[in-house]
């Protein structure tokens, strides 16, 4: 399975059978809304805090991954999730819930990649029939985590970046045959902690381009294949400054992409007339664009090939107050239909 350095190649190409993503009333008016499963109409969702409302978040997001077949939590052998909140408690309050076997992850906004790699490794290996991975996010908990809770009305620069409320979740199972319709999980790349010495907590699409630049040269010298051989390389939450950083970065390596087949989740799934400045941001918003936008359009046969990678910023408020730098990492994997 180990392919070169970093890089797992799967047998058995588990399946992506089914998703669920769910937003808030900001994402509901988002460039990609028509590709979500449910909005809710306020960040409160019934609850009375903000940590709590993204716990109901990836409940909805799983409940309806198994409403599309039909299929019950104890079907489920295994839950792979996780978000940005202290000890992830808001994953692991929906894991209360759900009552499926948890492994509880931690990747910042790349928790998305992190959770397919490790579940499709587990099916590759028979470890499993089912898996369900996911994150979520929600502005306003991470604004209180990270920065200043929104009431404050704190002023933001220019390369801060708007955290997502959503979650995504990803159904996977055993490869189901080469004609299975369902999109695969063909290969991962673990990336590695990369720190280019950056602080400013308002530019984590910079901090975050080098770990995806590193990741995606190592995938692509791992299997020996060019850029071209991807439809789409799919990077989460570089936003505006660092996707143009891992574009040039990208470039200096010698390696040439067309402007349309480097996409960022973080500068899609908002519309230009909504204020977020360089770009979206937060575990759900890789989850949600992918496990939404991305694969109805692989359904379509716009993609047939599409490398995702999602990017963390690997710092925490005690960190940053330590004045500590901004470790960063990427995971990427490799999603094809047959």
């Amino acid at each position: 399975m180990l392919t070169g350095a970093q890089t797992w190649v799967f047998k058995t190409k588990p399946a992506i059978i089914s998703t669920g993503t769910v937003g808030g009333p900001f994402e509901k008016d988002g460039r990609l809304a028509k590709d979500f499963d449910k909005f809710h109409q306020d960040l409160w969702m019934g609850k009375d805090s903000y940590e709590k409302a993204q716990t109901v978040l990836l409940e909805d997001a799983v409940d309806i991954a198994l409403r599309k077949k039909a299929l019950k939590e104890d079907a489920i052998q295994f839950f792979l999730a996780g978000d940005l909140i202290n000890q992830i408690t808001p994953t692991s309050f929906a894991a209360r819930k759900n009552q499926i076997p948890h492994l509880g992850l931690f990747s910042a906004c790349a928790t998305a990649t992190q959770g397919l790699a490790l579940s499709a490794m587990i099916l590759d290996n028979d470890g499993a029939n089912y898996i369900l991975t996911g994150a979520s996010s929600h502005n306003a908990s991470a604004e209180r985590q990270f920065r200043y809770p929104t009431e404050y009305g704190g002023q933001k620069p220019p390369t801060a970046q708007w955290t997502v409320t959503g979650a995504g979740v990803a159904l996977l199972s055993k490869g189901q045959g080469l004609n299975s319709p369902h999109p695969r999980i063909v290969s991962a790349t673990i990336g590695k902690v990369v720190d280019m010495g950056l602080t400013d907590p308002y530019n984590m699409g910079g901090a975050m381009a080098p770990a995806a630049v590193d990741t995606i040269t190592r995938h692509l010298f791992d299997l020996n294949i060019d850029p071209s051989y991807y439809d789409l390389i799919l990077t989460g939450d570089l936003a505006k400054i660092g996707r143009a950083a891992a574009l040039d970065l990208l470039h200096q390596q010698g390696l040439k992409m067309k402007e349309e087949q480097f996409l960022d989740c973080g500068l899609m799934i908002y519309s230009e007339e909504q204020e977020v400045f360089a770009g979206a941001s937060g575990p759900a918003c890789a989850a949600v664009v992918t496990y939404g936008h991305i694969l109805n359009e692989m359904s379509k046969g716009t993609y047939k090939k599409v490398l995702f990678v999602a990017t963390g910023a690997l710092l925490s408020p005690l960190s940053y107050q330590q004045k500590e730098t901004i470790p960063c990492i990427a995971h990427a994997v490799g999603i094809e239909c047959m």
